[in-house]
C-alpha cells in the first residue's frame, strides 16, 4: 500500500513537472511571437520609410529638371541648325537629362541608404553641385546664348560627374556604376554645345 502511494505521488509530481515544462513553453512562444510582430512592424516602418525617401530622391530631381526643361529648354538656333547625326535632336537631349537626373537621384539615394552622406559629406556636395551644374546649362545656353560659357559648364559638369562616380563607389558599388551612363550624357551635351559654339 505504501509503495502504491508512493508511485501516485511520484506520478502526480512527473505530471506537475510537466505543466510546469509546457507552461513555461508557452510563454517561451508567446513572447518569441510578440518579437517576431513588432520586428515585422518595425521592418515594415523601415520599408515605408526607405520607399518614401526613394521617392523624393527621384521626384525631385526629375521634378526640377522637367521645370528647367519647360522655362529654359527651347532653342530656335538649336533646332534649326543641321546637326550630323552626333548631335542629338532637342527631344533627345531633353530626354537625356532627365534620364541622368533619374540615374543620378537613384545614386544618391543609394549612398545616403549605406549612410555615405554621413561618413562622406563631400558625397552630397558633389551630388548637389552635379544637379545645379546641369540645371544651369539651358537657361546659359539656350536663354542667354552664352554658349562658351555652357561649354565650360559641361566640361565642369563632367569633372563633378568623375568625382561623384569615384566618392560613390567607395560607398556603394552599384551607386557608382549608375552614374557611368550620365558621364556618357555631359559627353553628348558637351558635343551639341560644341556645335552651337562653331555653328
Amino acid at each position: 500500500m505504501a509503495s502504491q502511494e508512493l508511485k501516485h505521488r511520484t506520478k502526480g509530481g512527473q505530471e506537475e513537472e510537466k505543466e510546469v515544462i509546457q507552461t513555461a513553453e508557452r510563454k517561451d512562444t508567446d513572447e518569441n511571437t510578440k518579437m517576431d510582430r513588432s520586428s515585422k512592424t518595425t521592418r515594415r516602418q523601415k520599408a515605408k520609410r526607405g520607399l518614401k525617401s526613394l521617392g523624393i530622391a527621384l521626384t525631385l530631381p526629375l521634378l526640377l529638371t522637367l521645370l528647367d526643361i519647360s522655362f529654359f529648354g527651347s532653342s530656335y538656333q538649336y533646332v534649326s541648325m543641321e546637326k550630323p547625326f552626333w548631335i542629338p535632336r532637342l527631344w533627345a537631349l531633353h530626354l537625356a537629362c532627365l534620364g541622368s537626373a533619374f540615374l543620378m537621384g537613384l545614386s544618391a539615394w543609394l549612398v545616403w541608404a549605406d549612410g555615405g552622406f554621413h561618413r562622406q559629406p563631400m558625397a552630397m556636395l558633389l551630388y548637389l553641385s552635379q544637379l545645379g551644374l546641369s540645371l544651369a546649362w539651358d537657361p546659359v545656353v539656350f536663354k542667354v546664348g552664352a554658349t562658351k560659357i555652357g561649354l565650360v559648364l559641361c566640361m565642369a559638369l563632367f569633372g563633378v560627374l568623375i568625382a561623384c562616380a569615384r566618392t560613390f563607389k567607395s560607398v556603394n558599388p552599384i551607386a557608382g556604376d549608375l552614374v557611368k551612363p550620365c558621364l556618357g550624357w555631359a559627353v553628348l551635351l558637351s558635343l551639341a554645345n560644341l556645335k552651337l559654339v562653331y555653328h
